[in-house]
């Protein structure tokens, strides 16, 4: 039976990846701050086990892994999935505290999460597993006023680089997936602000598909890694669009 953690588990991707790795099976290690949220996902899945973590909080972190590989037995795949979209707006725009809270998720919390899953791997019997970091489209071009968001973004396929090489010889593959336009509330926000500022809302697709490449990465066996996937809504506008 394999096993995963994923963070930000309670809702938009992570959630409809959670549900789709319960459904076919695997352990689950539910990562988020929202107890009830969790609990709507876990049901009474007994391979889904409930762990009520802040990502940027390193003890918290850290136990929750811990519990979970206690419980486990071991951590085969961890999908590092959880972040935020905060207001935008030009650099002169963006309020210090929206930075800060931004790296703080999408960077800091990508490394603890990280940190902890490369460490159980690297320690248990038949050592190694994988981990899956959430990138973006953002990773690659820019939406219009999102520096925040696209500077952390660009900064998780540096972690994905970093960990694909450490973990090399410990049997520890990483790669990213960079989803477009998945169907989720933070996506239906950023459309919602585009309709009332007269534009356009960009394409989008079902969350379900992204969730179905994250699992199409999962079950490779650790000789074959995606390095980086991009999956997105076929006319949403990325190529071209920076």
């Amino acid at each position: 039976m394999s096993s995963i953690i994923i963070t930000g588990a309670s809702s938009g991707i992570g959630r409809a990846t959670a549900e789709l790795f319960l459904a076919k099976g695997w352990t689950v290690g539910l990562l988020a701050r929202r107890g009830d949220a969790l609990a709507e996902v876990a049901g009474r899945n007994p391979q889904a086990i409930t762990l009520i973590a802040d990502v940027t909080d390193p003890k918290a972190v850290q136990q929750a892994f811990d519990r979970f590989v206690q419980q486990a037995g071991r951590l085969d795949v961890l999908f590092n999935n959880a972040g935020i979209f905060a207001p935008g707006g030009t650099i002169d725009e963006i309020a210090l505290d929206d930075w800060y809270q931004t790296v703080n998720v999408n960077l800091n919390g990508m490394f603890l999460a990280a940190r902890a899953a490369f460490a159980a791997m690297r320690n248990q019997t038949l050592q190694g597993g994988r981990i899956i970091n959430n990138g973006s489209i953002a990773a690659h071009v820019p939406r219009p006023n999102s520096v925040h968001y696209t500077a952390t973004k660009h900064a998780i396929t540096g972690l994905t680089r970093s960990l694909s090489l450490d973990g090399r010889d410990l049997g520890i593959a990483c790669g990213q997936i960079d989803i477009g336009n998945a169907r989720t509330p933070m996506v239906q926000g950023l459309n919602d602000a585009a309709v009332a500022a007269g534009h356009e809302p960009d394409p989008s697709m079902a969350v379900e598909d992204a969730a179905k490449s994250v699992l199409h990465m999962a079950e490779l066996p650790l000789e074959a890694n995606v390095q980086f996937m991009t999956v997105m809504a076929t006319t949403m506008p990325y190529i071209g669009r920076g």
